[in-house]
């Protein structure tokens, strides 16, 4: 990968180069993108089925509010309506945009948002039918006394059942990064300072999803296998005092749930059953600004309160 920075105007705009093989050349996708006024230009190799790119993920992770990811065409970036509708959906959650030089596509406008909503629409229209011909397929089949399914699988072949393995792999793998926006910031945050219970709650508290340690642990260590995400993420947590974790904590709950008063992280962390700083169990809004203060002393709120 090599990044390229020069001077532009915002909003900034970041492109994305891909080929598959290193055989294959970079170049003239860079010449179109430097030519559309991107101000640095990631590149990688690999494969468009790959969901573990760790440039796109990076960068995925990194854009900031206000810029825009461009490709010289779809192709580049997505391997399908459905994976170009997600990368689209994360960059929306971090209050970017993206266009495709060679598509009219540029969620910045009202033209390139329509076009999205007629490929979104397409790409639904397409699971329909899919759906529709597999159960008319199946019930021909049954009617002629055939039984659906694999008959590798069904046979037990080992190459067969690898297979039907990597390939739940890669789905398993696409619903991660999919899901990235909606948990990995407070991983990050808290992770390795706290321990994965202290992760776990509040994930839980600021979503209807159900973690539990061990399972948040399994997928961040795929993820830092794929190189998606950094492998110190998964280091033993650090010994911590009683007022440090509840300074640690009440940051990671408040950089998961920007928008929440102080009220409501005292709510949040009586709801936890978690004690104050001097053994109570009713938290004050007073209580929570102290350590807010101390965790912005400390650097743990960062730019995202």
């Amino acid at each position: 990968m090599h990044t390229h920075c020069q001077t532009t105007t915002l909003p900034r705009l970041i492109g994305y180069a891909r080929v598959s093989t290193e055989a294959q050349d970079t170049d003239p996708q860079l010449d179109e993108l430097w030519a559309a006024g991107c101000a640095a230009v990631l590149e990688e190799c690999a494969s468009g089925d790959d969901l573990g790119r760790p440039v796109l993920a990076r960068l995925l992770r990194d854009i900031q509010r206000g810029e825009t990811l461009v490709v010289v065409r779809l192709d580049r970036l997505a391997r399908s309506v459905s994976h170009l509708l997600s990368v689209i959906e994360q960059l929306e959650a971090r209050g970017a945009h993206f266009r495709s030089l060679r598509d009219p596509i540029d969620t910045a406008t009202p033209q390139g948002m329509f076009s999205l909503q007629v490929l979104g629409a397409v790409a639904q229209l397409e699971r329909a039918l899919i759906s529709e011909r597999t159960k008319a397929g199946l019930s021909a089949a049954r009617s002629r006394g055939r039984v659906g399914g694999n008959p590798g699988l069904r046979a037990g072949d080992p190459e067969a059942i690898r297979k039907a393995r990597a390939r739940r792999d890669a789905a398993y793998l696409e619903t991660l990064v999919a899901q990235l926006d909606t948990w990995l910031p407070t991983v990050r945050r808290m992770r390795p300072d706290q321990p994965w219970g202290d992760v776990v709650r509040v994930l839980n508290q600021n979503s209807t999803a159900d973690w539990t340690p061990e399972r948040l642990r399994r997928i961040v260590q795929r993820l830092a296998a794929e190189g998606i995400v950094e492998a110190e993420l998964l280091e033993r947590a650090k010994p911590q005092q009683g007022a440090d974790r509840l300074v640690r904590l009440v940051a990671g709950i408040a950089v998961a749930a920007p928008d929440r008063t102080l009220q409501q992280i005292a709510a949040q962390l009586e709801a936890m059953k978690e004690r104050t700083p001097r053994g109570g169990t009713r938290w004050h809004p007073s209580s929570v600004r102290h350590l807010l203060g101390k965790a912005e002393k400390s650097g743990l709120l960062g730019l995202n309160r």
